[in-house]
């Protein structure tokens, strides 16, 4: 009977060491080309590796791919009318996707993202939802953005007024800044969502200076610059639908290696530096 229990025990003792290098194990192999499980991908990649408090991921969908679907369909309608694709002037006829099919989707996200306690991710899923929507009022006539900078009402002549352009440019200006802060944490993730901010504060600061050219009669480099805000919005896009289509792989459990360049494991462990914080107050 003590053989027994001291086999029972053993094998208790194996199985918390093997689980325990087990989780060590999986994550050096994710610094190389692996199949990231949902789990994984979802703690790990998108928010810093921290100890999950409930069962919500067990009883509740990744929402993460939703909000991101929802994103990399707007940004690449919006990067491809900015380039002039197909002879594409403006967003006014495709203000719906700014006003749903991108927002709808990251506020739902953002409010799953906030009960699973995804920190970073739901950070992510709000700012890019008041984003789209912010973009959507500038593309709607009805809402009178451009016709209010106008003494006659004149839309047209409102949108080209050094008041109305000015004003975008320096409300891209502060996003771009912001972007540029949110890249820095990005850097505790993984390096394609690393480049989607990358790519996102860079096109930011060009869709700036178009703007800004535009209320200085500048016509001919702001058009340039809005083409190369376009032109970088459209690689942040494809970033976006790359990284969608490996969490939907492991979501699925497709067994294709695509890599996202885990950052993780150069950073120290998070909750040992959470332990030193509250040890120091």
């Amino acid at each position: 009977m003590a053989e027994t229990n001291g086999i029972s025990h053993r094998k208790t003792l194996n199985e918390e060491i093997s689980e325990d290098m087990g989780s060590h194990l999986h994550q050096l192999k994710s610094s190389g080309q692996m199949t990231i499980s949902p789990e994984l991908f979802e703690k790990l990649y998108l928010t810093p590796k921290t100890a999950p408090v409930g069962d919500f991921r067990k009883r509740f969908a990744n929402p993460t791919p939703l909000g991101l679907m929802g994103f990399v369909i707007a940004a690449l309608t919006y990067a491809m009318i900015m380039m002039g694709w197909g002879g594409s002037t403006t967003l006014t006829g495709v203000a719906g996707i700014f006003y749903f099919t991108g927002p709808v989707l990251l506020l739902l996200a953002l409010i799953f993202e906030w009960i699973m306690g995804n920190f970073f991710s739901m950070m992510v899923m709000g700012m890019f939802a008041v984003f789209w929507l912010s973009f959507a009022i500038l593309e709607t006539p009805s809402f009178g953005a451009a016709a209010s900078y106008s003494a006659t009402g004149n839309a047209a002549e409102g949108a080209a007024s050094v008041g109305y352009n000015a004003g975008i440019a320096l409300y891209l200006l502060v996003w771009g800044f912001w972007l540029f802060t949110t890249f820095i944490f990005t850097l505790k993730t993984n390096t394609v969502f690393a480049l989607i901010f990358f790519c996102a504060f860079i096109s930011s600061f060009l869709f700036s200076g178009a703007y800004w050219k535009v209320s200085t009669g500048d016509y001919g480099t702001a058009l340039k610059l809005q083409k190369a805000g376009g032109g970088m919005f459209f690689v942040l896009a494809l970033l976006g639908y790359y990284i969608t289509v490996v969490m939907m792989a492991a979501e699925m459990r497709i067994t294709v290696n695509l890599p996202v360049g885990d950052l993780s494991h150069f950073w120290p462990n998070p909750e040992k530096e959470l332990a030193d914080m509250e040890k120091g107050e």
